[in-house]
């Protein structure tokens, strides 16, 4: 029997990407906080013992981590044991003679979990809390132009954005799909006429003109799910950050 070190809570919600069964569910598991390199090094030394000080193991880390990315942009693969990464391009190349274009394909780079890390899973005790309060939430985003999912943002192409109640209706200012800057918190609203579809399950949008860097999608509707809207806004907040390269 697996020693239970770990415990991850999720709620379920319904199912919306899928059209073969209309009353199945899925989890998605409740994220207390994101965690930076500082603060795992500091519960590295504080839960872990590590024998180094956290600052020594920040600076460390952001060495390695630095020089990983290096290595990833001149196309080497990288296995660390608990994760492998590898650089990819994505577009197509209509003869062999094509060379690569930055407006027609795309550098990524992937990560995939590793063995040291997969080899942990049987130690995670999953707690479902039962089916989630009926609110708006985002369950996935898809980049058109690259072809990504949950990963990718394509400036000036379409977004896919699909989930439960996000439709944006009402009347309040502050009601929108929003783009915003993890680093500056600067946000950046699709304009209106940018909202190419809008419907409760699927919003379809041009991502505005973002600048290189990570980005948190919200999007803040009044839309109850009947034929009246909420007095007040609520907002989506998609668990996942959206990078634009």
């Amino acid at each position: 029997m697996a020693n239970i070190l770990h415990k991850i809570k999720a709620y379920l919600y319904e199912n919306l990407l899928t059209k073969d069964n209309p009353n199945d569910y899925i989890a998605r598991t409740v994220s207390e906080r994101s965690l930076s390199v500082k603060q795992i090094c500091e519960a590295a030394v504080n839960r872990g013992g590590a024998d180094v000080s956290s600052a020594a193991m920040e600076h460390a880390t952001e060495l390695f981590l630095k020089e990983m990315a290096y290595q990833l942009c001149d196309g080497y693969s990288i296995n660390t044991g608990y994760f492998t990464a590898s650089t990819q391009i994505r577009g197509v190349f209509d003869s062999p003679t094509e060379t690569f274009s930055s407006n027609k394909h795309n550098i990524l780079f992937q990560f995939n979990q590793g063995e040291k890390l997969r080899s942990e899973i049987p130690n995670i005790e999953i707690s479902i809390l039962g089916v989630a309060d009926a609110s708006a939430v985002i369950l996935q985003v898809k980049d058109v132009k690259s072809g990504t999912i949950n990963d990718v943002l394509t400036p000036k192409r379409n977004l896919r954005i699909s989930g439960n109640k996000i439709k944006i209706a009402g009347d309040n200012p502050a009601n929108g799909i929003f783009f915003i800057d993890t680093t500056t918190q600067t946000r950046r609203q699709v304009e209106a006429s940018d909202v190419v579809i809008n419907n409760p399950s699927e919003l379809i949008v041009i991502i505005p003109q973002l600048s290189p860097s990570t980005y948190t999608l919200e999007v803040v509707t009044q839309y109850s799910g009947g034929t009246t809207t909420l007095k007040e806004p609520r907002t989506a907040v998609f668990d996942k950050p959206l990078t634009v390269i």
